[in-house]
């Protein structure tokens, strides 16, 4: 039995929404964007009307105004997009139990069935498509296809409103002339480094010498070449299925510069305050950190250190990333944002080697430390215990680093 598998896409969604409860901004340009105030200033979604003024997603908003004048701005309502999100999953459920989103905007849709075609799969995209219009006034794009990435593909090419079907038979000549960061997976830095290559299109990349792919992209060249193939046979996982933790992660744009160590440390304490609490939460350890920094010219750095042993601990992890930040970056100040990220996850119930250095009295007092500031800001809030460094600073004693917390997937082409 073949798969039949469709990926739908909502056409400029944070917009969309935006319009229909503003029927005004209806056929204006219009761009959801960050607080510029809050240093947040960029292009989250444009509408087609502001796209054909040239802005685009990540443009900082003085450039899209600058491109489209009359651009009309809105700030992002994020409530109301989850809102949108679970009601169209509600229909998608309907027709399958196999629904796995892919952000709040996209989900693919298993919908085989011994007597399901593609072609019958073409029709069912159809519906779905005038179903989410009669019914949330908004549209939908859908590709669909017997795997995953020619479906995402499928919903790319015709917008806004559209289906389209990519078939086995035929497959090459609608998708190989593509060019090659079309393909999921294939980004600016995958990009530049096919084009060193040669490769510009999707053909190119299923033609190319394996070997020469896996020298220079290693193991993901090789994944992106079955995909240029259409030989992708992951699942589309059930929808209520819970997705693996890979790590567990903060960022943030700081109001303002961080222009001193004295300010990494303070902005990393916080970050490592979140992370190491959510890490508790979740009843996991890390043991790889990582921090991740952007200088005023948006120039970004990131690097990494093995922990002694796995952690959840605050302290673990404000001091592993302040000696990250003072041997790697303390001379690219000032900085416009950070982050910081807690991966090689394990439960927290997992064995560990004891150290004969007797440490493991000082962890256990820790821990119930941690563990008493946790139930504080449950039950209070974050700010009613905080670090000295951080009450000294009134800037950054605003943060509240939870908010932009982040918990990452296993990702799509995992193992």
């Amino acid at each position: 039995m073949s798969r039949v598998i469709l990926h739908v896409d909502a056409n400029c969604f944070y917009a969309s929404v935006a319009c229909l409860y503003q029927p005004e901004l209806k056929g204006k340009p219009v761009a959801v964007c960050g607080d510029p105030a809050a240093r947040h200033g960029i292009v989250l979604t444009a509408n087609y009307p502001a796209k054909k003024c040239g802005v685009h997603v990540g443009q900082a908003v003085w450039q899209a105004l600058q491109c489209c004048p009359g651009l009309m701005t809105v700030a992002p309502d994020y409530g109301l997009y989850t809102h949108f999100s679970q009601m169209m999953r509600k229909i998608w459920l309907e027709y399958s139990d196999r629904v796995e989103g892919f952000g709040l905007d996209e989900s693919w849709i298993d919908v085989s069935h011994p007597d399901m075609t593609l072609e019958k799969g073409v029709k069912l995209a159809d519906e779905l498509r005038e179903r989410v219009r009669r019914e949330l006034g908004i549209t939908v794009s859908v590709g669909v296809a017997e795997n995953k990435v020619f479906a995402k593909l499928g919903s790319d090419l015709k917008k806004p409103d559209g289906t389209t079907g990519i078939f086995p038979d035929t497959f090459k000549e609608k998708i190989w002339p593509l060019p090659a960061n079309q393909l999921l997976y294939v980004g600016r830095s995958t990009t530049h480094s096919l084009r060193k290559l040669g490769i510009l299109t999707i053909g190119d990349l299923a033609r190319a010498d394996s070997q020469v792919l896996k020298r220079s992209l290693g193991k993901n060249g090789l994944m992106l070449q079955a995909f240029a193939l259409g030989l992708d046979a992951s699942p589309v996982m059930p929808a209520d299925m819970d997705a693996a933790v890979k790590s567990v992660g903060n960022s943030t744009t700081t109001c303002r510069d961080i222009a001193t160590v004295q300010d990494a440390r303070c902005v990393f304490s916080l970050l490592a305050e979140s992370v190491a609490a959510r890490m508790r939460e979740q009843g996991l350890k890390g043991r790889c950190l990582s921090i991740y920094i952007r200088e005023t010219n948006l120039a970004r750095a990131s690097c990494q250190t093995m922990l002694r042993r796995p952690t959840y601990l605050t302290d673990d992890l404000i001091r592993g990333a302040c000696t990250l930040f003072e041997e790697n970056f303390k001379n690219r100040l000032p900085l416009r944002s950070a982050g910081l990220s807690c991966s090689q996850l394990t439960p927290a119930t997992a064995p560990c080697q004891l150290s004969f250095c007797g440490e493991e009295r000082e962890a256990e007092r820790r821990e119930k430390l941690d563990a008493a500031v946790d139930d504080l800001r449950r039950r209070y809030g974050h700010n009613i215990i905080q670090r000295g460094n951080v009450v000294l600073d009134k800037d950054f004693s605003l943060l509240s680093p939870k908010e932009e917390n982040t918990i990452h997937p296993v990702p799509f082409f995992a193992g």
